[in-house]
Formats: structure tokens, sequence, C-alpha cells
């Protein structure tokens, strides 16, 4: 039981990472994709730097304390850091920054987790462009005056130890847990390379003066 969440928590910290590529062209070219009736997308480098490193701080923090937790108190610590401090730890993180910062998915594994209608369409958009092979970076848009980052959350071989195909790829043991822990689980049955869902954070108003 140690062993199989060991293997979960090297996922964490390892893996499913957001990972934006060099887009070949400016922001608004993505219009053609996304309902531009509800939102504005714009080139801010500015923003485009702070999302990315608001992502990549708030995913180190959580793999390091579920680490501590793994360590701490073994497989019991696990579950507990799961089920009741990823999220007050994202919140924790999103104090630090001054925004709304979450992980979203069109097949969550926690119904907390559920992307909104807005953020599917970017769930789908990224979709695209990495099963066409094509370039992209992350997105930012202005929403009625509030400015969101958008970036994926792309599927690696580690994912698959979880997020795979069940007997294929994850352990028997890791599904049983996974079962226990979250019943109407939906984030199984990825391969490698494939958007799992992506980073939805929102810009304090402060910030976008």
């Amino acid at each position: 039981m140690k062993k199989a969440f060991f293997l979960l928590a090297t996922i964490f910290v390892f893996s499913c990472k957001d990972s934006p590529k060099v887009n070949d062209g400016n922001t608004i070219d993505r219009i053609d994709t996304i309902d531009t009736n509800k939102t504005s997308l714009i080139n801010d480098s500015i923003f485009l730097e702070k999302g990315k490193n608001y992502a990549q701080s708030t995913q180190k923090i959580l793999g390091k304390n579920l680490m501590a937790s793994l360590q701490k108190n073994g497989a019991v610590g696990a579950v507990e850091f799961c089920n009741e401090k990823a999220y007050p730890l994202t919140d924790s993180m999103a104090v630090v920054h001054n925004a709304k910062i979450k992980r979203v998915s069109d097949k969550p594994r926690n119904a907390n987790n559920q992307a909104s209608e807005n953020e599917l369409e970017y769930i789908e958009f990224f979709k695209s462009k990495i099963n066409n092979k094509e370039s992209y970076e992350p997105i930012v848009e202005n929403n009625n005056g509030k400015i969101n980052y958008y970036s994926p959350i792309v599927t690696n071989t580690m994912c698959l130890n979880c997020h795979g195909i069940p007997e294929t790829n994850i352990d028997p043991k890791v599904t049983q847990i996974l079962n226990d822990r979250y019943p109407y689980d939906q984030a199984t049955g990825y391969k490698e390379n494939e958007v799992r869902g992506i980073w939805s954070i929102t810009f304090n108003n402060e910030q976008n003066k």
C-alpha cells in the first residue's frame, strides 16, 4: 500500500505539468476556434509570465507537501493530503499570488475540478493543437475586465500510472485506492501526450492596472 502511494506521489510531483510551446503566430490568431463573443484574447507578456510562474510554483508546493505527508504518515497521510489539504494549499498559493488558482478538467477525478463552459472551450482548443501537432502558448484573455490565464496539463508516461487505462497502465492496488477515495472518478483512460485538464488562473483586479 505504501509503495503504491509513493508511486502516486512521485507521479504528482514530476508529471502532468503544464507544457506550453512556442506559438507560431499572434495570440489573436486563436479566434477561429474560440467564441470571442464571450471573451477577448489579448497578447500580454506580463500576464503570460505571471500565469506560468503561478502555475509552476503551485504545482511545486503541492508536490512538496504530498511527499512530506507520505514520508511522515505513510499511505494514511497521503490519503488525508489528497482529500483534505490539496485545496487549502492551492488556496494559500492563491493568497500568496493574489489570484484565483484552479486546476480543472473535462474529466475530473474530483467533481470540484469540473471545468466551466468557458474553460471547456480552452481544453478543446489545446486538445486540437496537440492532436494536430501544432505549436501553441498559454492563453491570456480579458473577460469583462477580468484577466484570465489558461495553460494545458498534458499527460506523459508517468501520468498513465494513475490516469491511464486500468490494468494496462494502472496497478490494481492504485485503482482500488482511487476507487475508494474518488468513487466518481472520470480521470482515467488517457494515453501519453493528451490534455488532461488546464490551469485556470484569474488575476486580482489590482494586478490588472
